[in-house]
Formats: structure tokens, C-alpha cells, sequence
């Protein structure tokens, strides 16, 4: 028997090298009450669905101070206690983030975005958005990831530059991490940039456009080339980015490939910082790693 061994510890090292970095199902974390509350009509499989989204049930209920603190039971703030505010010195410029979870090791890294007036701050609050970033940080740090929400100069190229280096950087301490971007309102501007470039295009592993914007040049783009999955969560009355012209973006990528895999989640009669709030983090990352090219 002991000729075998040798074969046996090789064999285990195989499937360990295969498990590093592979990202099985997220485990759930308090999916009861961060589900969608009902869904009034589906199109495409699933793909296009339109939710059931009342104000006064998911924020005026769901909400202890309405839009500045949830109720306590939809928060974990223990997660707090393996976040970090860090800065990374980059040729793009020193990056202020802050990062929730494994920092070398990762499995995932999901990364959010802010909109104009926004800061890093903002994607790490416990209770605002009905609490749905503190999720977002228990799933990560739940399921062997790393949660970032970064500072960035700007919504252009130097913008994009500065994530382009921040995802480069936790890429490499985390080389088989699947790697995600959720852009909030303006913040899409950056998620379409990062398609658009060759290091991250090539690199990132599914997009959130949350309430965003949307960009034709992603046709053209290392990420659609490379099917990059990608959810787009929208208000039915949002005044900034109208829902009728994102709705059209989304049917335009079906239309160049109707395998494509792209999701529409339209909350009627949300408003611009609905989806924020009411995406289901861990059906859309379960969906996307199941995607993921």
C-alpha cells in the first residue's frame, strides 16, 4: 500500500489546486427578508422580471428611521469587526477603500461603485438602503471574500484607472478570486470604462448597473466579447436615468445575442436608489458565478 501514497498525496493537491479560488453558491444570510417581496410579470425565462415595490412596506416598515436606519433585525454589524479603511499607493494614486473580509485568498471579490457625491463611505453603511450593503458585507465575509468599496477622483479615465489598479492589485493576492463590479447611478459610468479596457475587460467576471446609465460601446468591448454577465436593477420612476431608455439598452444586447446573459430587474414605482436597496445580492452573484466566463 505504501507505493500508493505518493499517488494519493498527488491526487489531493490536484483537487486541492482546482478547489483554490473556486467560488461555490453563496451560503445564504438573512435571505427571508432581503427577498423580493412579489413578482407581477416575467419575460425571457426570467430574464426581464418586474417587481412588486411598495414605499410604505420596504421603507417606511422595513426601516426604523426611514432611509437612514434599518430595522435591526435586517443587520449584522459583527462583519465590522474584519473590515479595514486601507490605502493603496498606485501609479493611478493613492486609493483610499475600504475592504470587508479576506484581503489575500479570496474566493470573490465584489467591488461597489458610489454615484456623484458619493464616497467610499457610503457602500459600507450598515443601516442605510435598508440595510442591504451590511448584507452584501456578511455574504463576503460569510463565504470567503472581499467586499471594496473604494474613493475615486473621478467618473472618467482617471476614475477608471484608479479601480483598474485596485482590481489589479487584490487580483494578485487573490489570483482565483471571480471578480464583480456594482456600479450605483453615475458610478456606471466607471462599469462600462472597466469593460471597455483590456486589463479589467479581460478580468472581471460580471457587472451591476444599479440605477445606471448605459453605454453602446459596450458592444465593442473586451467584456461583451467575453460574455460578462450583466444585472441591470432599475426604478420605474427613476428621474435621472429613465427606466424606458435602459430597458431599451438591455433588449439591444439580447438582440445581439439572445444567449447573452443579462437580467433585468425593474422595481415598479421605485425611484433612483431603489435598486441599491432592494437587489438581491446573493441570487444575482449565485446567478452570475453560474455565468461567469
Amino acid at each position: 500500500m505504501a507505493f500508493r501514497l505518493p499517488l494519493l498525496i498527488a491526487t489531493f493537491l490536484l483537487f486541492s489546486g482546482l478547489a483554490h479560488g473556486q467560488t461555490l453558491p453563496l451560503k445564504p444570510f438573512k435571505d427571508d427578508l432581503f427577498a423580493y417581496p412579489g413578482t407581477l410579470s416575467s419575460e425571457n425565462n426570467g430574464a426581464y422580471t418586474v417587481v412588486d415595490y411598495r414605499e410604505l412596506r420596504d421603507i417606511n416598515a422595513r426601516d426604523k428611521v426611514p432611509e437612514r436606519r434599518a430595522q435591526a433585525q435586517y443587520v449584522d454589524t459583527g462583519v465590522r469587526n474584519v473590515q479595514r479603511d486601507l490605502s493603496l499607493k498606485t501609479d493611478a494614486g493613492n486609493i483610499r477603500h475600504v475592504g470587508v473580509g479576506r484581503t489575500q485568498g479570496a474566493g470573490i471579490i465584489v467591488l461597489y461603485l458610489h454615484g456623484q457625491g458619493g464616497s467610499r463611505k457610503q457602500g459600507v453603511d450598515d443601516f442605510t438602503f435598508g440595510g442591504n450593503f451590511n448584507r452584501i458585507k456578511n455574504l463576503m465575509a460569510g463565504n470567503g471574500g472581499l467586499y471594496l468599496s473604494p474613493d475615486f477622483s473621478d467618473f472618467g479615465d482617471t476614475g477608471a484607472a484608479q479601480i483598474a489598479a485596485l482590481i489589479g492589485h487584490y487580483a494578485q493576492q487573490s489570483p482565483g478570486a471571480k471578480i464583480f463590479v456594482a456600479c450605483g447611478s453615475m458610478g456606471g459610468a466607471l462599469c462600462w470604462k472597466l469593460a471597455a479596457r483590456k486589463d479589467t475587460g479581460g478580468r472581471i467576471d460580471g457587472l451591476l448597473l444599479l440605477g445606471s446609465l448605459w453605454d453602446e460601446s459596450f458592444f465593442s468591448s473586451p467584456g461583451f466579447k467575453r460574455r460578462v454577465p450583466v444585472l441591470f436593477g432599475h426604478g420605474s420612476k427613476d428621474p435621472v436615468f429613465p427606466v424606458a431608455k435602459q430597458e431599451a439598452f438591455f433588449r439591444s444586447i439580447l438582440a445581439k445575442s439572445k444567449t447573452y446573459p443579462a437580467r433585468f430587474v425593474r422595481f415598479e414605482t421605485g425611484t433612483h436608489g431603489t435598486p441599491i436597496r432592494m437587489t438581491d445580492w446573493r441570487g444575482t452573484l449565485n446567478w452570475m458565478l453560474s455565468k461567469a466566463p
